[in-house]
């Protein structure tokens, strides 16, 4: 199965908590990964950023939300007991725990709604109907809106002139390490005048070995036969290095024949590419920044 919403995860960790004893956040994880029957796979799910595993995540919120309801209270750093609140509910526990539920308890109104002046704010609403924990509600939002820029980036591609998208690939390159300089790279484009390549680049800075480039500015997916004249072309200057970028995609035929051949190509389609533009601020601007902000717990130790 896969790794439950924060909310699912409350009702459980309420009953793991009612023998009394404190209980730290590893082992809280460690007994409801068994519990739960999650495998290894399920426990290293990412959030979209990356930066935490989705069930450390929910579990962490989980808690938070039992905390701030009054259900769990925290004697010492790092760990947790159930309270008496705590012990009232499992006397008679609902089937599950959830934001609603947790709204009978005055505590939980003032840290849900008080300090926010709204009950109707976007990010609330994705926590309480997608049972997101509010970085996942963050993370989405930003995934969503990275969405919306790469559809209006290979739009305005396609829309530009081959000669456009060709400075566009060296452009990209070159801030991703490749080429030496902007000069450097754009001199060796257009030069080659060989059938199946576009330019060349350095693979480095000092130019100890080239890139051999193919730019196809298309709508249709880019099939075998392009690749094999580009593998021909390679071969013809004993190239072992190529990249081969399109604005549209490439042929299931062409994906395997590229992994056939003896020199190495890196495809990139039209996804990838504005992907790789996003990543590397091609063509794109920070609009906005959000700091995501944590508890700093060890300020908070007196000596």
């Amino acid at each position: 199965m896969s790794v439950p919403d924060f909310q699912s995860l409350m009702l459980p960790m309420l009953k793991f908590a009612s023998d009394g004893k404190e209980h730290s956040m590893s082992e809280t994880r460690e007994y409801l990964a068994k519990e739960l029957s999650l495998s290894d796979a399920d426990l290293k799910e990412m959030l979209p950023s990356g930066r935490q595993t989705k069930f450390v995540n929910r579990v962490a919120w989980a808690k938070v939300y039992l905390s701030q309801a009054g259900l769990l209270e925290s004697p010492g750093r790092g760990v947790f007991k159930i309270s008496e609140n705590g012990r009232k509910v499992l006397s008679n526990p609902p089937d599950k725990i959830t934001v609603k539920y947790l709204e009978q308890f005055p505590e939980f109104l003032e840290f849900r709604y008080e300090r926010k002046g709204s009950r109707t704010s976007k990010l609330e609403y994705e926590v309480y109907e997608q049972a997101a924990t509010p970085e996942e509600a963050l993370e989405q939002a930003a995934e969503n809106l990275r969405e919306e820029v790469a559809h209006q980036l290979i739009k305005l591609i396609k829309n530009n002139s081959p000669d456009f998208f060709e400075k566009l690939v060296v452009e990209l390159l070159v801030k991703m390490g490749y080429g030496g300089s902007i000069k450097d790279a754009g001199q060796a484009i257009g030069q080659s005048g060989d059938e199946g390549i576009d330019g060349i680049i350095k693979e480095d800075k000092l130019g100890l070995d080239l890139i051999y480039i193919q730019a196809k500015r298309w709508e249709a997916p880019v099939g075998r036969p392009e690749l094999q004249k580009f593998v021909g072309a390679l071969h013809g200057k004993r190239a072992k290095k190529g990249v081969f970028i399109t604005t549209s995609s490439f042929s299931q035929q062409a994906v395997e024949y590229v992994n056939q051949v003896d020199p190495n190509i890196v495809l990139i389609d039209g996804e990838r590419l504005v992907d790789l533009m996003i990543d590397y601020n091609l063509g794109v601007s920070v609009a906005n920044t959000i700091e995501i902000k944590k508890i700093d717990s060890d300020y908070f130790l007196e000596e």
